[in-house]
């Protein structure tokens, strides 16, 4: 028994055969036309693996620290929120190989851990 699906460009209620395959949620006969075709080779299909989303958590909860630490630098914690947005951000643009961001966080880290070792 072929399970049936809807497709979500056309609508209509088809078999599974007819679609590329589990996943993919629009029919073959909408995939054909030139334009989706175009847009279809534009966009690489690809699901994040565990290490890259928890990279990404961790970079937005980096980015936060270090957005808020330049209103909280009078009060004497600022650089301490400087250092752990730069550890949390870290593995994110280690894991996609953003070198220039890495060598910016390392820096971040050796400027405010003198900071703070001097303070």
């Amino acid at each position: 028994m072929c399970k049936k699906r809807k497709c979500n460009t056309c609508g209509k209620l088809l078999k599974s055969k007819k679609f590329k395959h589990d996943k993919k949620k629009t029919c073959l006969s909408c995939e054909t036309r030139w334009w989706m075709r175009v847009l279809r080779l534009m966009v690489q299909e690809r699901r994040l693996s565990p290490m890259e989303r928890i990279g990404n958590r961790l970079g937005y909860m980096g980015s936060a620290f270090i957005m808020m630490s330049p209103y909280l630098l009078p009060y004497g914690i600022g650089g301490y929120t400087y250092l752990a947005g730069a550890i949390c951000s870290l593995p994110q643009v280690w894991i996609a190989k953003q070198w220039n961001l890495v060598a910016i966080n390392f820096n971040l880290l050796i400027g405010y851990g003198l900071y703070i070792f001097n303070n």
